[in-house]
Formats: structure tokens, C-alpha cells, sequence
């Protein structure tokens, strides 16, 4: 009879086991030094590099730095915050919106950017989706300070 319940015993240890390192994987914190560096990296320093115009400055000449292909500088988290809950908050999700969260249905003028597929960019969208914490489109004059409070974007 032991023989029997020894199997049975690991059995369903090793299948707890293993739903519970996929609810941990699930509940991973996004966190910009995690996963939003990565992706900024690889689909964004092109145009919001280092070389990169700070918000004021593009801001003052926003079609010569267009023709340059230069949008304002996000190569840092502190300059990527900007974007998100500082002076231009909402402005990453309004450009990298998948089309859900607005009336007419379009997406934002970057989400296309995420990715070269629609399966990849919609994993990517999720990512920034889950890293913010509370996707909304308002431009900042527009927010309320408990919707910005709502903006969870960890560093680390």
C-alpha cells in the first residue's frame, strides 16, 4: 500500500509544484529595469535616444525634429516618466495604445512600433499595460492626482 501512495504523493506535489511557479511567473512585477529598458531598447533609442531632444526643447521645434526623425528623449526611466505621470503624463500610453481605450477604435501612433507582428506587439503592449497600472489616455491637465497616484511604473 505504500507503494502506491509514495507515487501519488509526489504526483501532486510536483503538480502543485508546477501551478505554482506558473502563478508566480503570472504575478511577476513588471518593472522598468525588467522589462521596459529591454523593449525601449530594442524598439525605441532609435528616435528617443540620448541624442534626443528633451520634451521642452522638441516641443520648440517639434517639425525639424520630426524630419530628423527624432521624437523627445526617453533613454532614461526619469525621462521615460516624463511620458507617464510627469509634465506630458499620458502621453506613452495615448502613442502606445492598441485601439481599446478609444472612441473610434485606432490605435496610437506608436504601438505600431512595438513589434513586427500583432502577436508580439500586443505581448509587448501588455508589458507596458501592466507596468503602468492604470492605462489612461488624459493629457495631464486632465488627470486627477488619485489617477496619477494610480500609476504604478516601478524602477526596480
Amino acid at each position: 500500500m505504500n507503494k502506491v501512495i509514495i507515487p501519488t504523493v509526489l504526483s501532486a506535489g510536483l503538480i502543485a509544484l508546477t501551478f505554482g511557479v506558473a502563478s508566480a511567473a503570472e504575478k511577476k512585477t513588471v518593472t522598468y529595469e525588467n522589462t521596459i529598458k529591454k523593449i525601449m531598447d530594442d524598439r525605441c533609442m532609435a528616435c528617443h535616444g540620448a541624442d534626443s531632444p528633451t520634451i521642452e526643447a522638441f516641443k520648440k521645434d517639434e517639425p525639424g525634429f520630426k524630419k530628423k526623425m527624432k521624437g523627445p528623449r526617453m533613454d532614461t526611466y526619469e525621462n521615460l516618466m516624463v511620458f507617464v505621470n510627469g509634465s506630458d503624463a499620458g502621453a506613452l500610453m495615448r502613442r502606445l495604445d492598441n485601439g481599446k481605450h478609444t472612441k473610434d477604435g485606432k490605435p496610437g501612433n506608436m504601438y505600431v512600433n512595438l513589434a513586427d507582428d500583432d502577436r508580439a506587439r500586443a505581448a509587448r503592449f501588455a508589458e507596458f499595460n501592466k507596468w503602468v497600472g492604470s492605462w489612461n489616455l488624459k493629457k495631464r491637465k486632465e488627470l486627477t492626482e488619485a489617477e496619477l497616484k494610480a500609476v504604478k511604473a516601478p524602477k526596480k
